[in-house]
C-alpha cells in the first residue's frame, strides 16, 4: 500500500508539473522571433521602390522581428548610389512593419518607410516620397564586439534594437 501511494503522489506531480510548464512551452513556441539574413531573404525583394526610383537590396545586411501574432517588422539595407546626397544621407535602408511600432518612444504605423542613422546621434524614418515622418535620438553601443552593417537583435530591456554599425535605435510593439 505504501508503494501505491508514492507511485500516485510521483504520478499527480507529474501531471502538475505538466499542466504548469504547458504554458511556458506554447509563450515560448509562439513568442517573437529575432530574424537574420537568411530569415529574411526569403521574405524581401531584390529591388525597392523609393522616391521614383528602384534600388537594390542588400539583403545580406538585413533582419528583422516575427512577432508572436504573426505579423513582421523587417529591414534591409539598399544601394543608395543613384540617389541625390541629400536622399542618401537618410535613406540607408528599407523598413517594412505590419504591426504598429513605437521607435525611439514615438509611434510609427505599419507601412512601408525609408530609414537612415543621420548626423547628430538621429534616426529618421521617412515615407517613400522621402518627406520626413519622425526623427529620434539614436544611442550607440560601444560594447558591441562585432558591429554588422544593420541588424536586429533584442534589447536587454525589452523590445528589440535595429542597428547600423554600432547605432542603433530601440523599437517594440
Amino acid at each position: 500500500m505504501r508503494l501505491n501511494s508514492i507511485v500516485r503522489v510521483a504520478a499527480l506531480a507529474g501531471v502538475a508539473a505538466g499542466l504548469i510548464l504547458a504554458p511556458v512551452r506554447a509563450a515560448a513556441q509562439g513568442g517573437d522571433t529575432v530574424l537574420k539574413p537568411a530569415d529574411t531573404q526569403k521574405l524581401l525583394a531584390d529591388k525597392v521602390y523609393y522616391k521614383g526610383q528602384s534600388a537594390p537590396t542588400q539583403l545580406r545586411n538585413s533582419g528583422g522581428v516575427k512577432f508572436a501574432d504573426g505579423s513582421y517588422m523587417l529591414a534591409t539595407l539598399v544601394d543608395n548610389s543613384g540617389y541625390s546626397s541629400d536622399v542618401q544621407a537618410k535613406y540607408q535602408a528599407y523598413f517594412i512593419t505590419e504591426s504598429p511600432l513605437k521607435i525611439g518612444g514615438q509611434d510609427l504605423p505599419a507601412g512601408i518607410y525609408g530609414i537612415g542613422f543621420v548626423a547628430g546621434d538621429k534616426f529618421v524614418v521617412t515615407d517613400v516620397g522621402a518627406h520626413d515622418l519622425l526623427t529620434v535620438s539614436s544611442s550607440t553601443d560601444q560594447a558591441m564586439r562585432r558591429p554588422m552593417p544593420l541588424q536586429v537583435m533584442a534589447d536587454p530591456s525589452g523590445g528589440y534594437r535595429l542597428y547600423s554599425g554600432r547605432r542603433y535605435v530601440q523599437f517594440n510593439k
